[in-house]
């Protein structure tokens, strides 16, 4: 009898306690650990979102570009046009946003000076160029895209000396830049006026020389690295 009244007891006792701890009472309850502080962004990892998310809105807007280009109904080449508008003016608020977050950042001012040219800003796009090639001297996607904007602005032996100066570093985008030349010389041709026929004469005749010694160098350094296996 004694013993079947201790267990009763001790039954009691524990219900007891559950019943405390399921009501939130109890002694014994642990506090809640406050979750942790986030860690603020440093203005140089603010900087980069914006740039990357700059550079997603060029993507669209040079696809969209393609578009226009490409379209031949006069509806959907305008659409396009306004759209690829809209996405490089988005970008270069975002740009625009990253250097004044990290004034060091090239990348940044160097495309501060691409959706600018694509807008048709071409003096303050030469002065974003300029920005760039200041911290980063010698930055030779800069120095293409400069070139780009001179041709834009009818700057044509700047633009040639631009083509020369990458020509001796980085002979990928010496290329993208004759290239350039090459369809803005053909776009000339095309308006109503034509543009000044001798002058376009002659920087056809240069783009080709050039055309020309670069196929030669290239071609001997392909015999030279061939030779080297030998």
């Amino acid at each position: 009898m004694r013993i079947a009244l201790q267990v009763l007891s001790a039954c009691l006792l524990a219900s007891a306690m559950s019943a405390g701890w399921a009501n939130g009472g109890g002694g014994m309850s642990m506090p809640a650990t406050p979750p942790p502080t986030p860690r603020e962004r440093t203005p140089q990892q603010k900087a980069q979102d914006a740039y990357n998310d700059g550079v997603h809105d060029v993507k669209k807007a040079d696809k969209a570009q393609a578009a226009a280009t490409q379209a031949t109904d006069a509806g959907k080449k305008d659409k396009a046009a306004h759209e690829a508008q809209d996405r490089y003016a988005e970008a270069l608020a975002k740009f625009q946003q990253a250097t004044q977050l990290d004034p060091t950042l090239h990348e940044a001012w160097n495309y501060v000076g691409y959706a600018n040219r694509k807008l048709g800003h071409y003096d303050e796009a030469l002065a974003a160029y300029a920005k760039a090639l200041t911290i980063k001297p010698g930055y030779a996607d800069a120095l293409e895209y400069r070139g780009e904007a001179y041709l834009g602005l009818n700057r044509i032996p700047d633009a040639q000396q631009a083509y020369l100066d990458l020509y001796a570093g980085n002979r990928a985008l010496a290329g993208k830049l004759l290239t350039a030349m090459k369809n803005w010389v053909a776009d000339q041709r095309a308006k109503p006026a034509g543009g000044n026929a001798a002058n376009l004469d002659d920087l056809d005749k240069w783009i080709q020389e050039r055309a020309q010694i670069a196929g030669q160098t290239a071609a001997l350094t392909r015999a030279g690295t061939a030779a080297s296996w030998r």
